[in-house]
């Protein structure tokens, strides 16, 4: 079952009348192995540039899974069990997937994908929240 919300806004600037579409989507988990790639949706509606772009996991605490900004990664403020794992797919596109390299059960959680872009509205927002499962293989015979 995928199930996609979608929340229109409407607001008067300058006699015309803008509209803003924000799209979640609350999917099906991901499912992956131990030691795999995978990349965790997230893509932006919006053209305007990206000033920050904040992956987290729920669970996880005040460290981040990964912190975009001032035109790079922060590794200051990164969690030390996802440094050198993991990336952005294509920010200049509109496209900040995020991309989780050779993974651990223990990356197993609900990850978070919040963007601030320039523009008039300055807010972070949240943009997609994912389910992933990294578990082994069943064994030959089961499933």
């Amino acid at each position: 079952k995928s199930e996609i919300t979608i929340n229109l806004k409407v607001w008067k600037q300058s006699e015309k009348f803008i509209l803003q579409k924000l799209i979640h989507q609350d999917n099906q988990p991901i499912r992956s192995g131990p030691g795999q790639t995978v990349t965790l949706p997230c893509r932006l509606t919006s053209r305007d540039p990206v000033l920050v772009v904040e992956w987290s996991r729920t669970d996880l605490g005040p460290d981040y899974v990964l912190l975009y900004r001032d035109e790079q990664i922060d590794l200051f403020n990164q969690h030390p069990s996802y440094q050198n794992r993991v990336g952005l797919t294509d920010l200049q596109n509109g496209d900040v997937s995020l991309v989780l390299q050779v993974q651990t059960t223990d990356d197993s959680g609900t990850y978070e994908c919040r963007v601030v872009q320039t523009g008039k509205n300055r807010k972070k927002q949240l943009i997609s929240s994912v389910h992933l499962v990294v578990a082994p293989p069943p064994p030959p015979g089961e499933s």
